[in-house]
């Protein structure tokens, strides 16, 4: 029931805002249609808590309600816009909104159903493994618990009372108002928030690379009014390819741990040892043992999946191992933590189709914004600011390459109009900053309460990425990426500034690499004791040791930065103005494939208006993020670079992704002869070697999807009549683990959940723990104070507090004497005290104090909660 719920409201609220979005997206094919749910999704969310957070709308039903209402009124006014002034049907390819449904019904039917599938498929594999227990799963639920339970925003930190959440929590937001609306708890919404991230993600890829191929094929003349509805439903099944690169296919570390099962490359030595020369060179941790005995084909080794996320390999120069993460959407799918990074992708998407929009010359116009003038017209300028301003509340590492996936559309699109000039960096300017002060001025009430962990730029000097474990992780991307640049220049009738593109991709990288050095000297400079304290952990004594240790590794795992040097001189070949060819002959035409109108382009390899040139910056703006990852990252908690390759790969995969699904569906068609199959050929094996990891690792994640246990359950159920063990298989509670193994626990969560507000207090534990503050988890009442380390990474380690509570919690459970538990208790302003399983084992607690002074309001078991009056 609750997953028809949410399956029903979030339909209902993408045909709310279609309106809206048939609107806004007037150059986009599909109108929008398949980015309405996640725009009125943002919308109605950003709405929700800026309401909430002024004041002026309480965290309730009534709240949702106001600022639904709100949504309900634009897209009934952009429908009554479209209704009242026939000019803009006139100037509209589509004509009116029920004129482009009754044209499109058939794609409609194919994206609902895409929907569905996509929405039942991740919902049916997070029944199989709903217990939200390891990683950070207990972490995220209690961002949504807590929400559930603040009565107003910003929302209590449940882990932390009498604080506000420092994160980004847009996401959560968004979770706990559908769980809200349906009446379900964190623990439910928690994994149908997943399904429906899984399924907006399906929806969107679709619909952006749909846009695209309809674009590419009516630029390239072909697609006529005869053909157009077969050229829309071919374009629909090829846009399919976008879902399958962004959510199934992985990095070909599964591949390598099928190969290592059927012990490739492995031989036994003269002495009976088991040695690889490939395998110890590829140095993948685990993979570098011998393998398991006897051979296989499937991997045996206990959470074998893990591995794919973890395929970058640093050390320091004493040989010390770094962890490095290095997530794809894939994986986070199969270990299914709904953290920020998951929760924005849908509306990554949704920037990346405003961003198509606007390259194909969407909201002309202009806009006067307190004085500065920017050549966009205000529903654009409304409808970009609060899509990048909600990216970067969601998960704010992504607001970097979306605004300049945003600032060179813009830009690529005056070029096509102007040609190249200095006047075209000047109107950038003027485009861009309007832009970003009005995102972070749209939720300004995040960042007046938000502190970070985040302390400045750092330089890597020593961990270049090795060609190996780049090539990993990215070929399945990268590779059809190259061959259509290659494919382009082939086709390419201008004379390409060869010189000029290498020379420019030489000087990005040298640069980066100086800066580096620069900014490594001004610390060496400024803080030489923490240098000094540093170089002594390498095992060298001097700067200019350092200089030659680290260049002489950057040297030797060269393949990585070649690797980048040669993609981005492959898109500033194509993406650089160049001459036109002369005729060899006179009376040579131009070919019909390429009219002349092309060559009249001031810079841009393909025709007017192309998608061609949007795809190329898809490409461009992850490339330079991997780049950017090789010379410098983000100073955190963890003092590596571990946390800045994970999210900016991250980013990489979705626009990478998306690229790829378009570049192979053109390349898949317009190729011919024996070059065409020789590329399906490739392309199809590259694509079989990129599924074997979700192919392996969702069955192994969910124990085979149940089945086992599915049909003991109905052997059991037909001998004792009793079918509620079958329900019990297959279930979206993430708490239902707890009935079974801590009864006592889930009854005291249960008698929590319903009493009145107050904070809690219960035994507090280390990270990734989730037998530790998990009763404040569940509830989303305040607990003195919950993980400590993450409370770091969210607020920074100056924050001295965590650590005075953690040792009052000790002192409180512990200490004999009522006057000093009762001042704790005051100090906090504690209501409920938990003893149960955890706390008598972490704690020597003396519970004789609490027996003597406070009334027990729940009991069971080993479980007890004191009320304070």
């Amino acid at each position: 029931l609750a997953f028809l719920i949410w399956y029903l409201s979030i339909t209902v609220l993408g045909w709310l805002a279609f309106p809206l979005a048939y609107r806004l997206l007037t150059a986009l094919p599909d109108r929008g249609y398949t980015l309405a749910r996640a725009l009125g999704l943002l919308l109605w969310g950003y709405l929700f808590w800026m309401l909430a957070s002024l004041g002026i709308a309480q965290n309730d039903i009534g709240g949702l309600m106001l600022a639904l209402s709100i949504v309900l009124a634009l897209s009934a006014w952009a429908l009554a816009g479209w209704k009242r002034n026939p000019a803009l049907v006139a100037e509209s390819n589509e004509g009116s909104l029920q004129g482009w449904l009754h044209r499109h019904r058939r794609l409609i039917i194919g994206w609902e159903t895409l929907f569905f599938l996509a929405f039942a498929f991740m919902a049916w594999v997070r029944a199989c493994d709903p217990a939200l227990v390891g990683t950070e799963k207990p972490m995220e639920l209690a961002f949504i618990s807590g929400i559930l339970r603040s009565p107003t925003f910003p929302p209590r930190d449940p882990w932390l009372a009498g604080y506000a959440i420092s994160y980004y929590y847009f996401g959560y937001v968004m979770a706990a108002m559908l769980a809200k609306v349906s009446g379900v708890t964190g623990a439910v919404a928690h994994n149908l928030m997943t399904a429906l991230v899984f399924a907006l993600n399906a929806l969107g890829a679709s619909g952006v690379v749909y846009n695209l191929l309809v674009i590419a094929r009516e630029k390239a003349g072909r697609t006529s009014a005869a053909n157009g509805r077969k050229a829309c439903g071919a374009s629909f099944w090829l846009s399919l390819l976008g879902p399958l690169f962004l959510l199934f296919v992985s990095n070909l570390e599964g591949t390598l741990e099928v190969l290592h099962r059927r012990g490739v490359f492995w031989h036994i030595t003269p002495d009976g040892r088991a040695a690889s020369f490939f395998w110890s060179w590829l140095d993948l941790k685990e993979l570098s043992e011998p393998p398991m005995q006897p051979l296989g084909w499937l991997p045996q080794r206990y959470l074998w999946w893990w591995r794919a996320s973890r395929v970058v390999m640093d050390y320091d120069l004493a040989g010390n191992w770094k962890e490095v993460i290095d997530e794809f959407p894939a994986f986070s799918f199969v270990l299914a933590d709904l953290h920020p990074h998951v929760l924005v992708m849908p509306f990554a998407l949704l920037a990346i189709g405003l961003a198509l929009n606007l390259f194909l010359g969407g909201w002309r116009g202009h806009t006067t914004l307190a004085g500065f003038w920017m050549p966009l017209a205000g529903d654009g300028l409304a409808c970009l600011a609060l899509t990048l301003g909600g990216l970067s509340f969601l998960n704010t590492w992504d607001i970097l390459p979306y605004a300049a996936l945003t600032i060179g559309a813009f830009l690529l699109r005056r070029l096509e109009e102007e040609g190249w000039g200095w006047k075209r960096l000047e109107e950038a300017a003027t485009f861009a900053l309007p832009l970003l002060a009005l995102s972070l001025l749209l939720y300004l009430p995040f960042y007046v309460g938000f502190s970070s962990q985040l302390g400045g730029l750092l330089p890597n000097l020593i961990n270049p990425t090795r060609g190996a474990h780049l090539w990993i992780m990215f070929a399945p991307l990268l590779l059809p990426l190259m061959a259509y640049c290659f494919y382009l220049l082939r086709r390419e009738k201008r004379q390409v500034r060869w010189g000029q593109a290498f020379g420019l991709a030489c000087a990005l990288l040298l640069l980066l690499w100086a800066l580096s050095w620069l900014l490594a000297w001004v610390i060496a400079q400024y803080r030489p004791d923490v240098t000094q304290g540093w170089l002594q952990e390498q095992g060298l004594s001097t700067v200019s040791q350092l200089f030659l240790a680290a260049n002489r590794r950057r040297l030797e795992a060269c393949g990585g930065w070649l690797t980048l040097l040669l993609f981005l001189f492959l898109l500033f070949a194509l993406i650089l103005p160049a001459r036109e060819r002369q005729p060899e002959k006179a009376g040579e035409i131009t070919s019909e494939k390429t009219p002349r109108s092309s060559a009249m382009a001031p810079s841009l390899p393909l025709l007017p208006a192309s998608p061609a040139p949007f795809v190329l910056l898809l490409a461009l703006v992850g490339g330079l993020l991997v780049l950017g990852v090789e010379f410098f990252y983000l100073r955190d908690v963890f003092g590596t670079r571990m946390n800045t390759v994970f999210k900016f790969y991250f980013q990489t995969w979705m626009l990478w992704s998306v690229a790829a699904a378009f570049v192979s569906a053109e390349m898949l068609t317009r190729l011919r002869g024996v070059g065409g199959w020789l590329y399906r050929l490739g392309w199809t094996s590259l694509l079989l070697m990129a599924l074997v990891y979700p192919t392996l690792a969702f069955p192994s994640r969910t124990a085979n999807f149940q089945f086992k246990n599915l049909h003991e359950a109905v052997r059991q159920a037909r001998a004792s009549d009793d079918w509620t063990v079958v329900r019990r298989v297959w279930t979206l509670d993430g708490a239902a683990h707890l009935d079974q193994f801590y009864p006592e626990v889930a009854a005291a969560i249960r008698w929590l959940q319903n009493a009145p507000d107050g904070i809690l207090v219960e035994a507090v534990g280390g990270s990734y723990t989730d037998a530790y503050d998990r009763l404040s988890a569940y509830t989303g009442l305040p607990t003195v104070v919950g993980w400590i380390t993450h409370e770091d990474q969210w607020r920074g380690n100056t924050f001295w507090e965590r650590d005075q509570r953690f040792y009052d919690v000790r002192t409180l459970y512990e200490t004999g004497s009522w006057e000093e538990a009762l001042a704790i208790l005051r100090k906090y302003h504690i209501r409920y005290v938990y003893i149960g399983p955890t706390e008598r084992s972490a704690y020597r607690v003396n519970e004789v104090k609490f027996q003597r002074a406070l009334t027990p309001v729940f009991q069971q078991g080993e479980s007890v909660i004191y009320e304070v009056p």
